[in-house]
């Protein structure tokens, strides 16, 4: 896309950023576009519209996705709680601000809920960085819980599977709350029970750099292990969320900790937001070898829409090294003002446009999820968009899009009860399954 107010959008190249960029984007969604990329078209449908999805929802799609429950496992929609003058119950609009989640579009788009999330950007590793990234999640916790207090007509926190239809049922929203990076609880791993006890239900153990839990899968290519997968403080948290009931992500994990999480987990686990390697090899991405293995104990994979995993953005050396220099002028942690926001933007919109930085489209989603409910059996996907922290392609770009995946699906063969389960109820299962094999006395112990 080259005209509209999108074609000024930052577009985040997940494999072309520090650490340092990649924290300044995650919590500010004006800079958390993906890396976008040129469109391989699936022939969806006839009426599929130049890789932007279907240009109409079908009555059946409607009915199809009112009567199932509707749930994204990995919403950044907390990072902007606190930002001055943004109300989740408020419409705001992607062009406008950037982000892809409110109540009212929630309600067009029909998501019933989901996981909401705690994200903490991977700080220095010392006493003062873990000290800082423990209260930052301890902060983040308390904001979603507040939202869910403020907003008691509207949303509802969810701690079990049986929540999910009973909130949708009562006219709600449903907000689960997962981590993405347990860096938090480096410090301390046994606050990981006061995170239970206040509903913690998900947890990955790292995020784009390795941690003291964990190997990354790095941003792009995978860097070179530091643990050979999960450090023995990785496995007891394992062991300690599979007790509590407490479902472990895999995303942003290296391929070994893969491995290694599906032979120690006592319990299904989830990739909360990813995409197939054997579709577009980028290391936050997942192998078919690897996603039947997941599938074979239980597992599920929701399925990313950030466009640097889903295609080949042609981002070279040089246009990543130009990429970092824009931002570093800033300065390291700086604060972007309304102006120096819109100024980033224009010159990383100039900065693609003089390398050619390729998009990518709604076709180019389905492209993976198509792949991955062949791989895995549709029993296994899920969506997980990654809304508001860089997911989103042009023809998908904020959750009022998503009847677009019900006719797509549709379009594409699958039947009433397999959508209902890509939708959300594969989600739902797995909640119930890793609850089921929790261990009643940690859960106490919890929650006194």
């Amino acid at each position: 896309m080259t005209n509209g107010p999108l074609a000024a959008r930052t577009r985040m190249q997940e494999c072309a950023v520090t650490p340092h960029e990649a924290r300044a984007m995650k919590f500010d969604p004006t800079f958390k576009r993906a890396a976008l990329g040129t469109a391989l078209l699936l022939a969806l449908a006839a009426s599929a519209h130049a890789g932007t999805g279907p240009t109409a929802i079908s009555a059946h799609a409607r009915s199809l996705q009112a009567q199932a429950i509707n749930l994204d496992t990995h919403l950044d929609t907390p990072a902007l709680f606190s930002k001055p003058g943004w109300k989740i119950t408020d419409r705001h609009s992607f062009e406008q601000d950037g982000s892809q989640i409110d109540y009212p579009r929630m309600v067009e788009g029909g998501l019933d809920g989901g996981f909401w999330v705690i994200f903490t950007g991977q700080g220095k590793r010392d006493g003062t960085g873990q000290l800082k990234a423990r209260d930052a999640g301890l902060a983040r916790l308390a904001e979603i819980r507040e939202m869910v207090a403020a907003n008691a007509d509207k949303f509802e926190l969810a701690t079990t599977a049986e929540d999910a239809a009973r909130i949708k049922a009562a006219g709600k929203k449903s907000v689960y709350i997962s981590m993405e990076n347990a860096y938090p609880l480096e410090h301390d791993p046994s606050l990981l029970r006061f995170y239970y006890k206040q509903g913690l239900r998900m947890i990955s153990l790292a995020h784009i750099s390795h941690n003291g839990f964990s190997d990354s899968a790095g941003m792009g290519v995978a860097p070179e292990g530091e643990h050979g997968g999960l450090s023995a403080k990785g496995k007891a948290l394992i062991a300690e969320a599979n007790r509590l009931g407490i479902i472990i992500d895999q995303s942003h994990a290296s391929n070994t900790a893969f491995d290694q999480m599906l032979e120690l987990s006592t319990a299904p686990i989830i990739l909360s937001h990813s995409g197939a390697s054997d579709v577009f090899a980028h290391s936050r991405n997942i192998d078919d070898a690897r996603i039947r293995a997941l599938a074979k104990k239980g597992g599920v994979i929701q399925v990313n829409s950030l466009g640097g995993y889903l295609i080949d953005t042609g981002a070279t050396p040089e246009y990543r090294a130009e990429r970092r220099a824009l931002h570093a002028a800033y300065g390291e942690n700086h604060e972007f003002t309304d102006a120096e926001r819109e100024q980033l933007k224009a010159k990383v919109a100039e900065l693609d446009r003089k390398y050619g930085i390729r998009t990518a489209d709604f076709d180019d989603y389905m492209r993976h999820l198509l792949h991955i409910i062949e791989v895995a059996g549709w029993e296994h996907v899920g969506l997980g968009a990654d809304w508001d922290g860089g997911g989103g392609v042009d023809g998908y770009e904020d959750i009022t899009a998503l009847p677009k995946v019900v006719q797509a699906l549709i379009d594409a063969g699958y039947n009433d009860a397999q959508i209902s389960g890509i939708l959300g109820g594969n989600t739902v299962r797995l909640i119930g399954e890793v609850q089921a094999l929790a261990d009643p006395a940690a859960i106490k112990a919890a929650l006194e």
